[in-house]
């Protein structure tokens, strides 16, 4: 069953040049049942989100800044999401932000049961990440874009932004692996994929310019891929280990 997902926007905070596939990702995780974004309107700087609510069905929510130097905008999202959670029409919250002052927020939604997506420039602070069961970089749906609409040489441009995959990476992939592999080493590809993202939920194989895990995985000498059929001989079930240690948990 799909979630119904608040979707809530920090105008203030957030460019709007790819909002169409902000959008689009979204949806792959829920029905954007509500969709709000707010902002001091009256600020010329938000002119540019202005142009695309519409066609995007987000509706705008003013807010003053009454005082210098604070966040007004942050105080209206969280007590709008604490409304919309006890409201009990949703159960999931997206909070499109880089601002660490939504942590709190994420975190209290989640220990009311409710799943949370996070999406944020590379700059957004570790806590708010580590807050949300699944967080993704805006950059990598302005890459996806680029690339669908660029030359070559222009996308091999847009992917210098692409993550390389560090000594760091291979061990966070391999004890991840170990952790769910059978007595041969071997892991079903799922299951690695969904403890990837409870530890780390940044983790994306389109950080390091692949679509889908099994590419990703696919491209590191360090592991195998081995395909099986399931029961039924309907399915191919997607399995890996790590090669050096293949023989190692066999007696």
């Amino acid at each position: 069953m799909d979630l119904n997902l608040a979707v809530l926007i920090d105008g203030d905070n957030i460019p709007s040049a790819y909002v169409k596939e902000m959008m689009e990702e979204i949806a792959k995780y829920g029905n954007p049942t509500i969709k709000r974004i707010y902002g001091d309107w009256t600020n010329p700087r938000l002119g540019k989100w202005k142009n695309v609510l519409l066609e995007n069905a987000i509706t705008p929510v003013q807010q003053y800044g009454y005082t210098q130097g604070k966040n007004a905008t942050d105080s209206a999202m969280i007590i709008d999401a604490m409304d919309i959670l006890y409201s009990g029409k949703v159960n999931g919250f997206c909070i499109v932000s880089s601002d660490s002052d939504f942590t709190r927020l994420a975190t209290r939604l989640r220990e009311a049961g409710m799943q949370v997506f996070g999406i944020g420039e590379r700059k957004t602070p570790n806590p708010f990440i580590v807050a949300c069961d699944k967080f993704i970089y805006i950059e990598i749906l302005k890459s996806q874009s680029e690339d669908t609409t660029s030359n070559q040489k222009d996308s091999k441009e847009n992917k210098s932004s692409v993550d390389k995959i560090t000594p760091k990476d291979l061990r966070f992939i391999a004890t991840t692996i170990d952790d769910v592999a059978d007595d041969d080493g071997w892991a079903f590809l799922g299951d690695v994929g969904s403890l990837l993202q409870k530890k780390q939920p940044n983790f994306d194989s389109r950080n390091y310019g692949f679509q889908k895990l099994t590419p990703l995985i696919n491209s590191i000498p360090h592991f195998e891929i081995e395909r099986r059929e399931d029961s039924k001989g309907r399915n191919k079930l997607i399995y890996v280990r790590i090669k050096e240690k293949k023989h190692k948990k066999s007696k």
